[in-house]
């Protein structure tokens, strides 16, 4: 299975590929990218979604997930903020259904419980396990390409853990 996660931001969006290798005695995580999309805030709104769009569909074009996997809208005490948030995950998610890839979201909370373990979790936290659970100290060079590989790698967990229950029933 190959995930590319996305953490989208206004001014950063971060993403990050990760795949299953199987090959080996245990399944383990596998890094095949990550970085970040920069934004510049001098740039209307419209322009800065269009290089959103063309930036991500590039990426997925050239890495062929299976499936994309984005972070959930948060409640937010700023209105403004999270419409604009709300424009680039749209923007995220038009880029993945034009490559024809299926979208799974996780609220922030989960994506911690699964990489950390605990939903709460400090973001020095999550970038201290997403490196060692990719077995790699340079797997992202920012915050928001650290929290794109978490959330791929949020989706990688869960549709294990799904797996394992439907072969127990």
């Amino acid at each position: 299975m190959r995930v590319f996660g996305i953490d989208c931001g206004t001014e950063f969006t971060g993403y990050g590929v990760v795949q299953v290798d199987c090959g080996a005695r245990m399944p383990r995580l596998v890094h095949l990218a990550a970085g970040t999309i920069r934004l510049n805030k001098k740039e209307k709104t419209p322009q800065r979604l269009a290089q959103v769009y063309a930036e991500l569909t590039s990426l997925m074009t050239l890495h062929q997930p299976e499936i994309v996997a984005i972070e959930e809208v948060f409640f937010s005490a700023n209105a403004k903020s999270a419409l604009k948030l709300g424009q680039v995950r749209g923007v995220a998610m038009l880029a993945a259904a034009t490559c024809g890839m299926p979208v799974a979201e996780y609220a922030p909370l989960s994506i911690k419980s699964s990489v950390v373990g605990y939903g709460l979790a400090a973001k020095e936290q999550v970038q201290f396990m997403v490196r060692r659970l990719l077995n790699n100290e340079d797997a992202f060079d920012s915050a928001d390409a650290a929290d794109a590989l978490a959330i791929a790698i949020c989706h990688i967990h869960t549709a294990q853990t799904l797996e394992l229950q439907g072969a127990r029933r």
